[in-house]
């Protein structure tokens, strides 16, 4: 367990992103490689201690992250800026330190955190994409966006998510506060940004389903808390809205009535990502950041 700073003891920030394809998630399990484990690893071959290493955001096998926060305390004397490269250096390839900054000993990555911003990406091309096949669900028909947004906008609020959560019940409760839900196509593939820009103009010649129309859907979604699973079966329900089998009040009924049969299947991992970590500033300040979103 993660231990306040103590006797000279520093807490060290550390923004960071991967790619989670050969992961088995973020948390040590003993089926496989972790991303904490490899983190863990790094700061040992740096410093010579035996770090605990706790993040926002537990991500499952196969999902990324673009802008993940976690955070160590260690009795190193390297600056707080020069964990960055030194972590780098001892990490895979797939896994990147953005930022690196001192905290405040009261900081604690997991529970610091006031809302994360999640996005599944959809790629609706017409022809499948080889190159993507680890970092998108790939969907070839007619999806309506539209309706996908205006199920998408039921959402937001306070409300019972359990029949948007595997094995429930997995938490105290099942209450979560959704603060912004965003559906909209993109051109290209500019995921290393953090926010929702507005759609670009143009298109990727020979992936685009038609001149001016974004081959990527992305779903942005913004909550205090997610479920297991939440994000992916969400995303699962608004393709079945897109495809037409649902109309997009269907969203509500699903909510009212609470059972997870009744939602859309849970969307395959390799497109969901963990974009953004929120916290009050004087927690984690905003130098912490890498200059990229």
């Amino acid at each position: 367990e993660h231990r306040p700073p103590h006797n000279g003891m520093r807490n060290i920030g550390l923004k960071i992103a991967y790619d989670g394809s050969n992961y088995v998630g973020w948390q040590v399990q003993p089926n496989g490689v972790s991303v904490q484990k490899m983190l863990q690893r790094a700061i040992r071959r740096l410093t010579g201690e035996e770090p605990v290493v706790l993040a926002a955001g537990r991500t499952d096998a196969g999902v990324h992250a673009l802008g993940q926060v976690a955070c160590f305390c260690t009795e190193s004397t390297i600056p707080a800026e020069r964990f960055r490269p030194g972590l780098q250096s001892n990490l895979p390839v797939d896994i990147v330190v953005r930022a690196s900054c001192e905290v405040c000993s009261e900081f604690h990555a997991t529970h610091s955190a006031f809302s994360k911003r999640y996005r599944y990406v959809i790629y609706n091309g017409l022809i499948r994409n080889p190159f993507i096949r680890n970092y998108c669900w790939q969907h070839h028909g007619a999806l309506n966006v539209p309706a996908m947004r205006q199920a998408a906008g039921l959402l937001v609020g306070t409300h019972d998510f359990r029949a948007f959560e595997s094995h429930f019940p997995n938490k105290a409760t099942s209450v979560r506060t959704v603060l912004d839900v965003q559906v909209a196509r993109h051109h290209g593939w500019p995921m290393w940004q953090q926010t929702n820009p507005k759609d670009a103009s143009g298109s990727v010649a020979g992936w685009s389903r038609s001149a001016g129309e974004g081959e990527f859907i992305w779903i942005d979604i913004v909550a205090d808390g997610f479920l297991y699973n939440m994000v992916r079966a969400i995303s699962g329900t608004l393709l079945r809205i897109g495809r037409g089998f649902w109309d997009p009040e269907m969203m509500r009924s699903i909510l009212e009535i609470q059972d997870r049969s009744r939602a859309g299947e849970t969307a395959p991992p390799c497109g969901l990502y963990l974009v953004h970590v929120d916290y009050e500033p004087e927690m984690f300040p905003a130098t912490a950041t890498d200059g990229s979103g």
